[in-house]
C-alpha cells in the first residue's frame, strides 16, 4: 500500500449526493479492480490504467461517454467502506492519474466533463478523508486537484447554450464549489454564478405545466434529480433561491409522480429507458412537504394518496389515466395509460410518437414504448425513433416528420388535445395529428373504460388513397406467446397476460419487433399490425389486461364508436356497451338541441348496473 506522511490537502467538505443509493455494487467495483468495464451491455477487459483514449468500443461513441464518466468510482468507494480494503481506493487513483496523464483538458464535451468532476467529488467524498491521507501519493493527489480547477475552469468557459445539458453542467460547477472552493473558487464567484443560472435554467427549461422541454420521461427525471439536488444542498449551506425555482421544481415532481407506472417504473418516452426513479419522488417529498409524493415513490406504503388519479399537462401534451392510488386494490394491480399529444420534444431526443400510448395493467406492460436503444446513427436508430417504432397509426410507411439522428429540421408535424370528459368510471379523451409529410389527419379516440380496459378509436382522413398501418407495441415477455383468430370482422390477439381486438383492418398480422430497457439492449417482441388501403381509415382496438374477455360488437366511422363486451370472472360474468359518438355526428330530430352524450354501461349476471352519461358537446 503506498502511504505518505503529511495531512490531506485534498479536502471535500460534505455535500448531498442524490445519486448515493445508484452506484453500491460490488460487482462492478470487482470487476474495475481488475480493470473490466461494462456499459451499454457491453463488458471489456481494459486495465486499471487503460488506454482512455483510444480503448473501448471504437465504434459506438456512447459505450466510451459512459465509461469517461467515472460511475464506477462510486461503487469502489463504498466497497472500500463496506470492506475496508483500501485496494478499492487504489484502484480509483490508478484510473483517476491514468485519465488525468492521457487526457486533454477539452477533449471530451462539456456534459460528459460535468459528470466526471461529479462523480471524483462524490468518490472522493464517499472513500473519506483517512483513506486519501493514507493512501494517496502526493503527486497524484497534486494532478487530481490541478485536474479539478482546469476542468472547473474549461466547463464555466464552455457551457451547453441550453437544455438538459446545460442543467448538468451548471449542477457539477454547482457541486464542486460546494465540495472544494479552495480548489476550484476561492472567492465565492462560481457558486454565485452556478446557483443564480441553475434556477433560471429550470424556469426557462420546466414549462408552466411542470413537463420539460425536451418532452422525454428520462431526461425529464434526470434534470429534476439536478434541481432537488440543487435545492437540498443550497439548504444545507443556507443559501437562499427563489420562489418561483422552488414552484416551477415542485411542478416538475408532480409530473414526474403522474407519469410513474403502477411497479414504480416509467415509459421510455423520447429517449429513455424504463427507469425506476421512486427515490426521485421520494426525495421531492421530503423537500415540499408532500405526502403524496411519498406514497407514490412508497407504493402506498406510506403517506396520502393523491387527490387526483387523472392528469392532463396542456402545454407538453400528456394526458395520464389511472385507475386509482391503491385505495380499493393493491397498488401494483392498477391501469395507466400515458397518451403523448403534445409537441415533438424540443432538442433531438424527440421521438416521431404523437398519439403514441402506452397501456399497463397492474405489473404487465399491454402496449409498451419500445425505448431508444442507441444514438448511433442508422438502421436501428432509425426503428426505435420513427413513428413505426411506436403505438400509432404511419401513413404510406412515413415517419410523421422527415428523419434526422439529432434535432428535426423543417415544419413539424403539430398534435393538439381536443378534447377530455372524464367521469368516474369512464374517461374520453381526443387528439388530433397533422404531418407535413402527407394529407392524412389522424384523430385518436382513447376510451378507459370501467378503471379496467381501452377502447380506442383511430380515425385516418384523407382526400388521395393511402396505405395505413396501426402497430401495437408488446413487451418482450409476450414473445412466442401470442395468438391470433378472426371471425365475424374481428381479430383477436390473444398473450396470457393480455388481448386486443382489433376491428376495421383489411389485415392484421404478429411481426418481429424490438424492445430496449436499457441503452444498448434489446429484446425481441412481437408487433401487432393492422392494415388498410383507402382514403379514410376507422380502426378500432379494444385493449384488455386479461385474456378472457370478448368483444361481441364492434363498430366505428364518422359518427363515432360503439362496442359491446362480454367479460368473464370466477363467479360470474358482466356485458358493457360503450357508445362514444363524435362532437359533430348528425343527431335524430327528436334530440335538436339536447346534450350530445357518451355513455359506458355494465349489466352483471346478478343483474346489478353501473355506468357512467358523460356530455361531451351539444347540438347546434
Amino acid at each position: 500500500m503506498w502511504t505518505r506522511p503529511g495531512t490531506a490537502r485534498l479536502a471535500v467538505r460534505e455535500i448531498e449526493c442524490v445519486i448515493d443509493h445508484l452506484h453500491r455494487d460490488a460487482r462492478v467495483a470487482a470487476d474495475a479492480r481488475i480493470g473490466a468495464f461494462t456499459h451499454s451491455g457491453v463488458r471489456l477487459l481494459l486495465g486499471r490504467r487503460p488506454d482512455w483514449v483510444g480503448g473501448g468500443l471504437v465504434d459506438d461513441e456512447e459505450w466510451r461517454i459512459e465509461w469517461v464518466k467515472f460511475y464506477e468510482g462510486l461503487d469502489l468507494a463504498h466497497a472500500c467502506s463496506e470492506t475496508g480494503d483500501v485496494e478499492y481506493f487504489l484502484t480509483w487513483v490508478d484510473l483517476v492519474d491514468s485519465f488525468c496523464r492521457q487526457v486533454p483538458v477539452g477533449f471530451d464535451s462539456s456534459d460528459v466533463t460535468a459528470r466526471r468532476i461529479q462523480n471524483w467529488l462524490y468518490a472522493l467524498q464517499r472513500f473519506g478523508p483517512d483513506v486519501i491521507e493514507a493512501a494517496l501519493p502526493v503527486e497524484v493527489e497534486a494532478r487530481i486537484e490541478e485536474r479539478l480547477a482546469a476542468d472547473v475552469g474549461h466547463l464555466r468557459d464552455h457551457l451547453t447554450p441550453e437544455r438538459n445539458h446545460r442543467t448538468l453542467e451548471l449542477y457539477a460547477l454547482f457541486i464542486a464549489a460546494l465540495a472544494v472552493p479552495d480548489v476550484v473558487d476561492p472567492d465565492g464567484d462560481l457558486l454565485r454564478f452556478a446557483l443564480v443560472e441553475l434556477q433560471l435554467n429550470a424556469l426557462t427549461d420546466i414549462w408552466g405545466d411542470g413537463t420539460h422541454r425536451e418532452c422525454s420521461t428520462d431526461y425529464h427525471h434526470i434534470v429534476l434529480r439536478s434541481f432537488l439536488g440543487t435545492i437540498l444542498n443550497a439548504r444545507r449551506f443556507e443559501l437562499r433561491m427563489r420562489p418561483s425555482f422552488l414552484r416551477r421544481v415542485e411542478a416538475a415532481a408532480e409530473w414526474a409522480l403522474h407519469v410513474q407506472r403502477p411497479d414504480g417504473t416509467i415509459p421510455s418516452f423520447s429517449d429513455g429507458d424504463n427507469g425506476d426513479f421512486r427515490a426521485v419522488l421520494a426525495l421531492a417529498g421530503d423537500l415540499f412537504f408532500r405526502p403524496d409524493f411519498h406514497w407514490v415513490a412508497s407504493g402506498g406504503t406510506r403517506g396520502i394518496a393523491p387527490k387526483e388519479r387523472w392528469a392532463t399537462f396542456p402545454v407538453g401534451g400528456y394526458v395520464v389515466q389511472r385507475s386509482g392510488w391503491g385505495e380499493q386494490r393493491p397498488y401494483r394491480d392498477e391501469c395507466f395509460a400515458l397518451l403523448d399529444c403534445g409537441p415533438i420534444g424540443d432538442g433531438g431526443h424527440g421521438h416521431y410518437d404523437q398519439l403514441h400510448v402506452e397501456l399497463v395493467a397492474g405489473p404487465n406492460v399491454l402496449a409498451v414504448d419500445p425505448g431508444r436503444y442507441t444514438y448511433v446513427d442508422g438502421p436501428w436508430r432509425r426503428y426505435f425513433k420513427g413513428t413505426a417504432g411506436h403505438n400509432t397509426v404511419t401513413v404510406d410507411g412515413l415517419d410523421q416528420i422527415p428523419y434526422r439522428k439529432g434535432k428535426p429540421k423543417g415544419k413539424h408535424s403539430e398534435a393538439r388535445l381536443d378534447s377530455r370528459h372524464r367521469g368516474d368510471q369512464l374517461d374520453l379523451v381526443e387528439a388530433t395529428v397533422v404531418s407535413p409529410n402527407y394529407d392524412a389527419v389522424h384523430t385518436r379516440r382513447l376510451a378507459f373504460c370501467g378503471n379496467e380496459y381501452w377502447v380506442v378509436h383511430d380515425q385516418l382522413r384523407a382526400p388521395t388513397v393511402h396505405d395505413y398501418e396501426l402497430r401495437w407495441h408488446l413487451a418482450p415477455w409476450a414473445q412466442d406467446l401470442v395468438t391470433l383468430d378472426a371471425a365475424g370482422g374481428l381479430v383477436t390477439v390473444t398473450t396470457p397476460r393480455s388481448r386486443f381486438v382489433v376491428q376495421g383492418a383489411a389485415s392484421v398480422t404478429i411481426e418481429e419487433g424490438w424492445v430496449s430497457e436499457e441503452y444498448g439492449v434489446k429484446h425481441a417482441a412481437p408487433v401487432i399490425v393492422a392494415r388498410l388501403t383507402a382514403s379514410s381509415a376507422d380502426f378500432v382496438t379494444a385493449v384488455f389486461g386479461e385474456p378472457e374477455s370478448q368483444v361481441l360488437y364492434a363498430e366505428a366511422g364518422s359518427r363515432g364508436c360503439a362496442m359491446s363486451v362480454m367479460r368473464k370472472f370466477a363467479g360470474g360474468s358482466t356485458l358493457d356497451v360503450l357508445d362514444w359518438p363524435t362532437p359533430d355526428a348528425p343527431l335524430d330530430p327528436s334530440r335538436v338541441r339536447a346534450p350530445l352524450t357518451a355513455s359506458w354501461h355494465r349489466v352483471g349476471t346478478d343483474r346489478t348496473t353501473a355506468g357512467e352519461v358523460l356530455v361531451i358537446g351539444r347540438s347546434s
